[in-house]
């Protein structure tokens, strides 16, 4: 039986662009300085409306 080489897809990439970790410091860190709010402030948004990143986003924006 021959192997053959997986195909590598950029999928899951994609898939783990749109959310955002809270418990992963440099994802809160890059969020944190992209909307220019603070790394707390990103970490409760997460909390608060789950880790989709159009969410999160949303929800610092609105926030003031």
């Amino acid at each position: 039986m021959a192997n053959r080489a997986k195909k590598h897809t950029s999928r899951g990439r994609k898939q783990d662009r749109a959310r955002v970790a809270g418990g992963q410091e440099y994802e809160v860190r890059y969020e944190a300085k992209k909307t220019h709010r603070s790394k707390a402030a990103v970490k409760r948004a997460v909390k608060k409306v789950g880790n989709s990143r159009k969410k999160v986003e949303r929800q610092l924006g609105r926030t003031s």
